[in-house]
């Protein structure tokens, strides 16, 4: 087992775009084609993202979620993308991504079908893993659904990490293990950790503020089981678990969809660095504001999820409406995010003694502070007896570095 996972990748959280939330399972091309989970959608994205700068700012993976399947596996026992939506078939796609200078994620399900009904790779883990390598795909999202037991999920999750290694291709591995056994059991996250690179904890992210709200709550309250097993090679994901059946996919970034309120955004793009979480976006990116570019595309921001030294944010106080989260952070720094819960009236202000950063030894004995977000600025020295007083939005974020 502990030579299960030998692929010496997801260094950092990986980054990236998924089709999942925006564009869902739509395989109607002919009615709306620019909207439609196929071969041009995939190829517009990864013109998008070498020419906007999203390569750039390290969003490698271009990833297809479900749906990208033919129905029937082909006269081999081998999976097949869509003729009609990937006419070029899935090595010509991942040849162009590749030649973009980004990476290509592909879906498979531990079970006998995918969530959406499509085959799934019960009993074919090693022809599919070999498929995909062939295809070159650097990524596989293998989700949980139509697996009869937890005992089959279990083996399905360990056969595919092992069929993945032994292809000789670096391919990251993105798990949905941890969802399925929490309704009956407590996951054991240090043997997920030798198989799967990153895994998903929550249900499915929805373009909601009561979404990431629960996903921030369910952090929280599991932060104990889940914030010390994070690190390089492996990485909690904050998306949400549901029952078995239901569509589940990894958790996205939906900055720069419909709907978020821009200190949400702020919200999301913060509290998803403070957790070291893989970060996904779900949008489109070939029509997306300057407004959501500039947050998405923030390198402080992004330089905090990347952090070298692995660490996983958590929550440090909790007082009324406002919540404290810090981050330890390679060179003796950590990183810090003040979140107003409070969803009515003006701006309130929270203060709080920087004696309660990293056991006391985040500011001693003194420290500069620096604002990330909203705006970048840089806020002073401070003793470690000093106190901070940051004012927030309501649903708002004030992400900083110490």
């Amino acid at each position: 087992a502990a030579l299960a996972l030998d692929n010496g990748l997801a260094r950092t959280p990986p980054m990236g775009w998924l089709h999942w939330e925006r564009f869902l399972c739509g395989t109607d091309c002919a009615t709306d084609p620019r909207r439609c989970v196929s071969e041009r959608l995939f190829v517009e994205m990864a013109d998008v993202m070498a020419a906007e700068g999203w390569r750039d700012a390290g969003y490698e993976f271009v990833c297809i979620d479900d749906c990208w399947m033919a129905p029937t596996r082909d006269e081999h026992g081998r999976l097949q993308a869509d003729p009609k939506r990937f006419p070029s078939g899935i090595r010509k796609l991942a040849d162009y991504v590749h030649s973009k200078g980004l990476k290509l994620g592909i879906y498979s399900d531990v079970g006998n079908k995918t969530c959406a009904g499509f085959p799934g790779s019960y009993n074919h883990y090693d022809l599919d893993a070999q498929t995909f390598a062939s295809w070159g795909v650097d990524l596989l999202k293998f989700d949980g659904c139509n697996s009869d037991t937890l005992e089959l999920l279990a083996e399905g999750y360990r056969r595919m990490s092992l069929a993945l290694n032994r292809t000789g291709r670096s391919i990251v591995y993105s798990c949905e293990w941890p969802f399925y056994l929490r309704p009956v059991q407590q996951p054991n996250y240090t043997e997920i950790k030798q198989y799967c690179n990153h895994w998903r904890n929550f249900f499915d992210v929805y373009d909601s503020w009561s979404s990431i709200k629960s996903i921030l709550d369910w952090t929280a309250l599991h932060q104990d089981s889940i914030v010390k097993i994070a690190g390089p090679g492996g990485w909690n994901d904050p998306d949400m678990a549901t029952l078995p059946g239901i569509f589940v996919f990894l958790s996205q970034l939906v900055i720069g969809n419909f709907g978020l309120s821009w200190d949400q955004a702020v919200t999301q793009m913060a509290m998803w660095a403070i957790m070291a979480a893989p970060l996904f976006m779900s949008n489109d990116l070939r029509h997306i504001s300057p407004e959501a570019k500039w947050l998405l595309q923030n390198k402080e921001v992004i330089a905090i999820n990347q952090d070298p030294l692995g660490k996983q944010g958590y929550q440090i106080i909790k007082d009324k409406n406002f919540e404290l989260w810090e981050r330890p952070l390679s060179g003796g720094a950590y990183a810090m995010a003040v979140l107003n819960r409070q969803e009515i009236g003006g701006p309130q202000n929270f203060t709080f003694s920087l004696t309660f950063l990293g056991n006391g030894l985040a500011c001693n004995p003194a420290c500069t502070v620096w604002q990330v977000l909203p705006a970048s600025r840089e806020w002073g020295v401070y003793s470690w007896v000093s106190s901070l007083n940051v004012e927030v939005n309501p649903t708002g974020t004030v992400l900083l570095k110490v």
